[in-house]
């Protein structure tokens, strides 16, 4: 597994009991993780909580605010990368902080290659490694459907004191809009997707992982230049292994540019007061000539 043990203004303090207690910055919250199906002894510091986020039986859930919580507040990666926090309506609160192991893989690749980078990042969310890689110096198209996060990532960018770095901002349908880039001819060094486990589409389609993952990778991998870098597709979804995932790229990406190398893991974070280390999701990863 590969851990994301770069953090200062985050931590995760423990986990038991279907739940996770975590320090964002200042603001320590509660939340759920289908993962955590261990039981844990839930002492004074989970009674300390600022906030926790309650499942409801007929879907989605509500925070309780024990604690007043401002409504958004900023932390740091690496003392590079700034982000805005707000605890959303799922949960959620704008942020995957173990994708910062990807983060500093992403950057390196980047900086090593000696040469312009084109980076497509899909699904792109908040825009944590669309800041990352555009300081490693990558110009970097930033795509994903939901206007409001766009705009939440642009933020990232202007706390991060990005502003000066080429990212091309788009809100549309990540399928539609390659499309569109392979019939302009537009094409990409690396391209890393992050694509929900389940959704539906404007129009009521029904997007479902792993019935669709593959075209999906198969279809990208045509908006790839001659000589790409690295081609990224993370998961959150449950029962689609690494192994399965760095198969796919293997049989899509790796057969169009021989030559290169599949790695997979799971990535994850440690767990503060059991010195373990918390499954957070999976990565698999083609690279031009590996390592």
């Amino acid at each position: 597994m590969r851990v994301a043990d770069g953090w200062r203004d985050f931590a995760v303090l423990d986990a038991g009991g279907g739940e996770k207690l975590e320090r964002w910055g200042e603001v320590t919250l509660i939340r759920p993780d289908p993962q955590v199906i261990w039981r844990a002894e839930k002492g004074p510091a989970w009674q300390k909580a600022d906030a926790c986020y309650h499942r409801s039986q007929k879907g989605g859930g509500e925070w309780e605010f024990r604690h007043p919580v401002r409504e958004f507040w900023t932390i740091s990666y690496r003392d590079k990368l700034r982000f805005k926090i707000s605890p959303t309506g799922f949960k959620h609160t704008g942020l995957f902080p173990e994708q910062g192991v990807n983060w500093d893989l992403f950057g390196e690749l980047i900086r090593k290659a000696g040469r312009p980078v084109r980076m497509l990042n899909l699904f792109a969310y908040t825009g944590g490694a669309t800041l990352a890689c555009a300081a490693a110096g990558a110009s970097v198209c930033h795509v994903d459907a939901s206007k409001g996060m766009v705009a939440w990532a642009r933020e990232n960018q202007a706390l991060s004191g990005l502003g000066d770095k080429p990212v091309r901002w788009i809100v549309d349908d990540c399928r539609k809009f390659v499309e569109r880039e392979i019939r302009r001819g537009s094409r990409y060094d690396a391209i890393l997707m992050d694509p929900p486990s389940y959704g539906r589409g404007p129009g009521g389609e029904v997007w479902k992982l792993e019935d669709n993952i593959h075209d999906l990778v198969e279809l990208c991998a045509g908006a790839l230049t001659e000589e790409p870098l690295f081609f990224g597709v993370n998961s959150y979804t449950t029962g689609l292994s690494p192994s399965v995932m760095a198969y796919i790229l293997g049989v899509t990406v790796g057969r169009r540019y021989p030559g290169g190398v599949v790695e997979s893991d799971e990535i994850g974070l440690p767990v503060e007061a059991t010195g373990l280390v918390l499954p957070c999701g999976a990565t698999a990863i083609w690279q031009r000539g590996g390592g």
